[in-house]
């Protein structure tokens, strides 16, 4: 059985809180455990806050301070920290909220780090605008008809097709240098993607 983690960190804070059920484990960041203070997330459903808490002083601190996971290692992002504790926790599939916005340079390695675990983890980022994940070779998504469909190269693709898009790609190369597939749509309720070599990250609107 597959097991699944909830966790926020410290870019935008998601608009509405995401349901909370179905999840084996929750967690979060030091910095997004301020904002989650401020809507009111129930914190005692928090399973670990990590991070080096530079910026942590206040009475929910101290209430919940069994639940930090102290990592100052500046070497890491707290993003990649998290992530680690939640594979030593036997969790294969993670929703991430809060990678997005801010200072681009930590969106981009939001991304980074999601690559470097694509392997090991099912992540998905979400926000405000689209939800967002690594692709296998052969994927399908079903009930994305008039959704917006963006294809990004991290940094290339080699021979990809799509079916259901409103400007199909048949058996072609894409790269971050030369030509990307952003800003497509769905046509069809389900898309499919396949491609040889390389890796796609795949962006969906809300």
């Amino acid at each position: 059985m597959i097991k699944s983690a909830l966790l926020f960190i410290n870019g935008t804070p998601p608009n509405e809180l995401p349901h909370l059920e179905g999840y084996d484990v929750m967690a979060c960041s030091d910095g997004a455990f301020h904002y989650l203070k401020d809507k009111n997330f129930p914190l005692d459903k928090l399973d670990f806050i990590s991070g080096d808490f530079d910026s942590h002083e206040g009475s929910d601190e101290n209430i919940y301070h069994e639940k930090f996971i102290h990592t100052p290692d500046q070497d890491f992002t707290d993003f990649q920290k998290a992530l680690d504790i939640l594979k030593n926790h036997g969790v294969q599939k993670v929703d991430v909220y809060g990678g997005s916005g801010g200072e681009q340079d930590h969106f981009l390695g939001n991304l980074h780090v999601a690559f470097l675990f694509k392997n090991e983890m099912e992540i998905t980022f979400f926000d405000e605008f689209s939800r967002y994940f690594f692709i296998s070779k052969n994927f399908k998504i079903h009930e994305v008809e008039g959704k917006m469909i963006s294809l990004l190269p991290f940094p290339f693709v080699e021979k990809i097709s799509t079916k259901g898009l409103n400007w199909e790609l048949f058996n072609e190369d894409l790269s971050l240098t030369k030509r990307v597939g952003t800003r497509n749509f769905a046509r069809e309720n389900t898309v499919e993607i396949t491609y040889e070599n390389g890796d796609v990250l795949i962006f969906i609107g809300i």
